[in-house]
């Protein structure tokens, strides 16, 4: 690792810089509201790193809920994982011992920024990856302790904290929307999306969605395929 690479790191993950300071205090606050200092906040973001997972582990411990329900909920929360793992085996494979971490880092943000940001010419690749992983789990870490310590501090209403991950979240869609080749994936996702929240509600939704996604990807990626390497030649208008 080398400034080098920093400097070409640090610049692709200032979005969820920003967002991460400001999502991981809501999580800190959320945290210490219920009665767990800084010291759980610094464990939590370390060990657990998920921040749907660990917004959602803060309303489970306020619940008192059973070791169980928690391994099951928190299963259902990140099931997308393991379709962000599937579609970066390729950009991890030769990484050695850091791709446990790289698996492990996988968090929505990370994954957007992984899915399309690319290594200046004279970095290497890997450790270009690994360093925005592991720079985006600093910014967590750093926010939600800060926000743990603020919320001891001084008295602070949580309703509506929860919200900054969606509006991070949204914030780096809108980009790839704006530089992606092609609008049928996402297009495709938020179809599905809808699909199943009008057949199974809400709270079942998740893994119908994810199945029809991933179904139609599967269909579709010849085209995509064909499309994306017309666009690198030059005979495609993005």
């Amino acid at each position: 690792m080398n400034r080098k690479t920093l400097a070409a790191a640090f610049p692709v993950t200032i979005p969820v810089l920003m967002g991460y300071l400001a999502i991981g205090m809501a999580f800190g606050l959320m945290l210490q509201s219920i009665g767990y200092g800084p010291l759980w906040a610094l464990l939590m973001s370390l060990t657990i790193y998920a921040g749907s997972g660990q917004y959602l582990g803060v309303a489970l411990l306020a619940a008192g809920a059973p070791l169980a329900h928690v391994a099951f909920m928190t299963l259902m929360v990140n099931f997308r994982h393991l379709v962000y793992g599937l579609s970066l085996l390729e950009k991890f494979h030769g990484m050695g011992a850091r791709k446990l971490y790289m698996i492990f880092s996988l968090t929505d943000e990370t994954y957007a920024l992984l899915s399309s940001a690319k290594a200046p010419e004279g970095v290497e690749e890997h450790d270009f990856f690994f360093l925005v992983a592991l720079l985006d789990q600093s910014y967590w870490i750093a926010g939600s302790v800060l926000g743990a310590v603020l919320g001891a501090a001084l008295d602070f209403d949580t309703t509506g904290v929860d919200f900054a991950m969606t509006a991070l979240f949204l914030v780096i869609a809108v980009g790839q929307w704006k530089s992606a080749g092609s609008h049928l994936p996402a297009l495709l996702g938020g179809a599905a999306t809808l699909v199943s929240l009008l057949l199974v509600g809400a709270e079942d939704m998740l893994l119908p969605a994810l199945g029809i996604i991933v179904a139609a990807l599967t269909l579709l990626r010849p085209r995509l395929d064909k499309k994306s390497v017309r666009r690198e030649e030059g005979t495609v208008c993005p």
